[in-house]
C-alpha cells in the first residue's frame, strides 16, 4: 500500500503515524529525507525553504526542547493534502528545563512521490506540571487519552 497521493482515510492515517513516528526519533537529517529539497514551512514565526534550512531549525528545536515527546492525529484529507492534530510535551531548557505542552494544528501539501512539499504548523504552549504530564516515560503516545479539560 502506497503513502503517496491519492489518499485515503487509512493511507493519510498511516502517513500521520509514520511522521509521529518519524518526528519523536529527534533526528533532523532522517526527518528532512521525508520533504522535498525545495519543501516550504510555516513553523509558528518562523518560515523555512528547502532541507538545509529544516535540519537547522530542527537541530536548534531540540537543542531546547528536552525530553519532546509526540501525538499526531488525522484531522482531515483530500488526494494530495493532509490536516493533523497534535500535541508534544517537553522540558524547555530556556526556561529552566520547566515542562510545557504544545497544542496544535498542521496543513500539509505532498508531492507525487509521497514526500512533503508544504508544511503550516500552528501551536500553542502552555507550562504544565509534571504531574499533568501525558507522555511520561514508558507511556506509548497512541494510547493516552487526550483530555479536552487541558485545551
Amino acid at each position: 500500500m502506497s503513502l503517496a497521493p491519492p489518499f485515503t482515510k487509512e493511507t493519510a492515517h498511516q502517513k500521520v503515524k509514520k511522521a509521529q513516528d518519524l518526528w519523536n526519533t529527534r533526528e533532523p537529517d532522517k526527518i528532512a529525507k521525508a520533504y522535498t529539497p525545495d519543501s516550504t514551512w510555516r513553523n509558528r514565526e518562523w518560515f523555512l525553504t528547502g532541507t538545509d534550512e529544516i535540519v537547522s531549525f530542527l537541530t536548534w528545536k531540540w537543542n531546547k526542547e528536552h525530553n519532546y515527546k509526540l501525538r499526531k492525529e488525522l484531522f482531515a484529507f483530500s488526494d494530495n493534502k493532509i490536516a493533523v492534530q497534535f500535541w508534544y510535551e517537553y522540558q524547555d531548557s530556556h526556561e529552566e528545563m520547566k515542562w510545557k505542552r504544545c497544542y496544535g494544528l498542521e496543513d500539509w501539501t505532498f508531492a507525487e512521490d509521497g514526500r512533503m512539499r508544504k508544511r503550516q504548523m500552528s501551536g500553542n504552549d502552555v507550562a504544565i506540571s509534571e504531574e499533568e504530564r501525558w507522555f511520561k516515560e514508558g507511556v506509548d503516545v497512541n494510547e493516552v487519552e487526550i483530555s479536552e479539560k487541558h485545551w
